[in-house]
């Protein structure tokens, strides 16, 4: 393999993460690499589970001297958020990534680079292959689907796993230790559609350039929802015009801010396209004023032309609309006590109109069970309200903060050592799947750390090279300490 990645210790780090990011492993398609990862490990001798889900464990005996430390979890997922920009062809099924190495930084060309959480795999393959570190007894855990819900970590048989101190690799920014996390679901509304052949002048309608991001870190950002704002224009269109919905799709999953949305309204009437093309004008333009100075590369671009489609009924077009318009979303309790800290939020995450079905799906969010009850209880008010069906998965339990950890004071010892200043402890708003282990595995001692990755979720995902460095040195360390103890 032509490895892109030069000049950085060490190199089998990086040659992992390349020949990782060589395979198709977006979510429930994860069974590849999850193969090679069997493979990686027979050829090194050492023990290897692999189940239905194409979760992976692999352990590794302590180094001597360290036969009496107790076992550590090194926990990430397979699985990579699939996202790419408007006209890149990647097919995420079939194709590798595209890696770019610029002034030191990794990024793909056009896509999600899946740093998050290909991170993870690269660092405890690279950990498996050392064969100069000391550590203790290593339970090496790879997970998947945990971009759409956490199922792998939820289906895996946890009596396999013996150590009760687990790091976790799926944090982002150098420096700074997860102690605590958000649970979530996925909340999907649907609601039967009738169509109907229609003739005359399509309206075709684009917003492309957003921001987008993580539904969970991000969303304080206060990053614009292409699924809110095309429904704000589409609701202009269908009260003061003449015009049925052919089409509304925006965003591709639930976790993701969407970043762009595309649509289609039919005139039958050539007078009543002309207003909505100047009703269009007027919304653009106050879109611009907007969004410009925060969101630079917000574009919303339209065509009309005629033909044919398949229009929905007047009342299920306004039930989306309309639904969408008035669907919570964003930040929705702070705590003020915590630096504004965000205890419960959700996110509009799909809008799709299929072809018999209308189709909504949330990111619901929430460190305290109450708030995320409300959350729910709303949404399934605004589903009996405008005729849509409603389903809850992929639920997964928030992550405790604890007082005492050990975990915690070997890495705070060890980044002090190391890098001259503390690492810092927080909690976040994103899921994780330290509170699924911690649910399963009674006195589990965790942490959640990880290299600097910008841009998750989105095209613009980039890992600076000397983090990525520096946080395998300082994972080298923490192990190197326990081995003593």
């Amino acid at each position: 393999m032509d490895y892109k990645i030069k000049g950085y210790e060490p190199q089998a780090l990086f040659h992992f993460f390349e020949e990782i990011s060589a395979i198709p492993r977006g979510s429930s398609n994860e069974k590849a690499v999850s193969d090679y990862l069997v493979k990686f490990a027979q050829a090194r001798g050492l023990w290897v589970y692999q189940d239905d889900l194409h979760n992976v464990i692999i352990k590794k005996p302590a180094t001597k001297g360290a036969e009496n430390a107790p076992a550590i979890m090194l926990q990430g997922h397979l699985d990579m958020v699939c996202e790419k920009l408007a006209g890149v062809e990647h097919d995420f099924t079939k194709d590798g990534l595209d890696l770019v190495v610029e002034d030191g930084i990794l990024k793909a060309n056009g896509t999600t680079l899946g740093g998050d959480n290909g991170a993870a795999v690269a660092v405890m393959m690279a950990v498996l292959d050392d064969q100069n570190l000391n550590h203790p007894a290593l339970e090496c855990v790879f997970t998947t689907q945990e971009e759409t819900g956490l199922t792998g970590a939820a289906g895996l048989d946890k009596s396999l796993i013996s150590a009760r101190t687990m790091i976790n690799l799926d944090s982002e920014e150098e420096g700074i230790a997860t102690v605590s996390c958000a649970g979530g679901m996925r909340f999907t509304m649907t609601r039967p559609a009738k169509r109907e052949k229609m003739q005359g002048t399509l309206l075709k309608l684009s917003m492309t350039g957003l921001l987008g991001g993580h539904s969970g870190t991000d969303i304080d950002q206060e990053r614009q929802n292409a699924n809110l704002l095309m429904a704000r224009l589409l609701n202009r269109l269908l009260h003061e015009t003449e015009g049925a919905l052919v089409e509304f799709q925006g965003g591709t999953k639930d976790n993701a801010i969407p970043r762009e949305c595309e649509a289609v309204v039919l005139y039958q009437r050539q007078e009543e396209a002309a207003k909505g093309q100047a009703v269009l004008e007027e919304m653009v333009k106050a879109f611009q004023e907007e969004l410009l100075p925060f969101e630079e590369g917000f574009q919303c671009r339209f065509a009309m032309e005629q033909g044919s489609g398949m229009a929905l009924s007047e009342e299920d077009g306004k039930a989306l609309v309309q639904a969408v318009c008035l669907a919570p979303n964003g930040v929705r309790r702070r705590n003020l006590k915590q630096n504004g800290f965000v205890v419960t939020s959700l996110n509009l995450g799909v809008v799709d109109t299929r072809e018999n079905e209308l189709v909504m799906i949330f990111a619901p969010r929430s460190s305290v069970a109450s708030l995320q009850e409300d959350t729910t209880d709303k949404l399934k008010l605004l589903a009996e309200v405008f005729g849509f069906d409603w389903k809850i998965d992929g639920a997964y339990p928030g992550w405790a903060f604890v007082e005492k950890s050990q975990v915690r004071e070997v890495f705070q010892e060890s980044y002090q050592t190391l890098f001259g200043q503390p690492l810092k402890i927080e909690a976040i708003h994103a899921g994780l799947e330290c509170g699924l282990f911690s649910d399963a595995l009674p006195g589990l001692d965790a942490i959640a750390v990880g290299p600097t990755i910008l841009g998750c979720h989105t095209p613009d995902e980039r890992i600076p090279l000397d983090s990525f460095a520096r946080f395998y040195q300082l994972l080298g360390d923490v192990l190197t300490r326990f081995s003593k103890m």
